[in-house]
C-alpha cells in the first residue's frame, strides 16, 4: 500500500495528479483537500481544523464518502501532524512489507517558512519512530536517511547530504566528490551539492542521521 499525505503547501496540479495516480490512500490535511481535487484525485480523508478547505469542496467529499475528521482550531498539533499521526496508524494496521514504513508527503513545501521547518521536524519524529517520510515535490525528493542504500539518477543531478544529528559519517560511490568514511558536520555546507557522475550511486551512513535532497 502506498500511502500518502498531502498538505496545504505549493502544488502543481498537473504533476500532482500524476504522482497521486500512483497513491493507494490519500490523507489531506485540510486545505490539502483543495488541491487533490484540483488534480482530479478525491482523498480517502480529509483531517484537521477545515478552515482552510472550501466549502464547495468539503461538500464534494461529503457527496464522495470520505472520512472526515474536523479539529477544534485551538488545537496543540498542527492539521499535517494530525494527518501523519492518521497515515500512520493506517501503515501499522497493514502486513510487513517494503513499502509498510513509508509515507509520500506533497505539498509541505513553500508558504511559511516556520511551517517548512516544523514539516521537517516531523520527520524526524515519525523517523525516530521508524517511519520514513519522503518529502516531494517537482524538484526535490527529501527523506532521512542512516544505513546504506543505492540512488537512481541521472550523470549531473543534484544530490545534497546534510547531517541532521552533530555529525554524520558517510561514504559514497558514484558521485562526483567522493566521500569515504569521513565526517559531515551539522554546522558545514560540505554535503551540498554533490553530483552523480554515474546513473547509481550508494551512500552509507555508518554513524549519525543525514536528510538527503535529490533534486529532479
Amino acid at each position: 500500500m502506498k500511502a500518502a499525505v498531502l498538505a496545504n503547501g505549493d502544488w502543481d496540479a498537473d504533476w500532482g495528479s500524476r504522482e497521486l495516480a500512483q497513491v493507494d490512500v490519500l490523507i489531506c490535511a485540510d486545505g490539502g483537500g483543495n488541491s487533490a481535487l484540483q488534480a482530479g484525485r478525491i482523498p480517502e480523508v480529509l483531517i484537521g481544523d477545515l478552515d482552510s478547505v472550501s466549502s464547495e469542496n468539503l461538500e464534494k467529499c461529503r457527496r464522495n464518502g470520505v472520512i472526515i475528521q474536523q479539529f477544534p482550531r485551538e488545537k496543540d498539533e498542527t492539521d499535517l501532524e494530525l494527518a501523519l499521526e492518521y497515515a500512520v496508524k493506517q501503515l501499522q494496521s497493514q502486513p510487513p512489507g517494503s513499502n509498510s514504513q513509508i509515507i509520500w508527503l506533497y505539498g509541505a513545501i513553500g508558504g511559511r517558512v516556520d511551517h517548512l521547518l516544523g514539516n521537517m521536524a516531523l520527520m524526524l519524529h515519525y523517523y525516530k519512530k521508524g517511519f520514513s517520510i519522503h518529502l516531494k515535490d517537482p524538484l526535490h525528493e527529501i527523506y532521512l536517511f542512516q544505513g546504506r542504500d543505492i540512488l537512481k539518477g541521472c550523470p549531473g543531478q543534484e544530490l545534497s547530504i546534510l547531517p541532521i544529528t552533530e555529525t554524520a559519517r558517510v561514504t559514497t560511490k558514484g558521485l562526483y566528490y567522493p566521500l569515504k568514511g569521513e565526517v559531515l558536520k551539522q554546522d558545514s555546507t560540505r554535503g551540498i551539492s554533490n553530483v552523480f557522475a554515474e546513473e547509481e550511486a550508494v551512500v552509507e551512513v555508518d554513524e549519525g542521521i543525514v536528510m538527503l535532497v535529490l533534486l529532479s
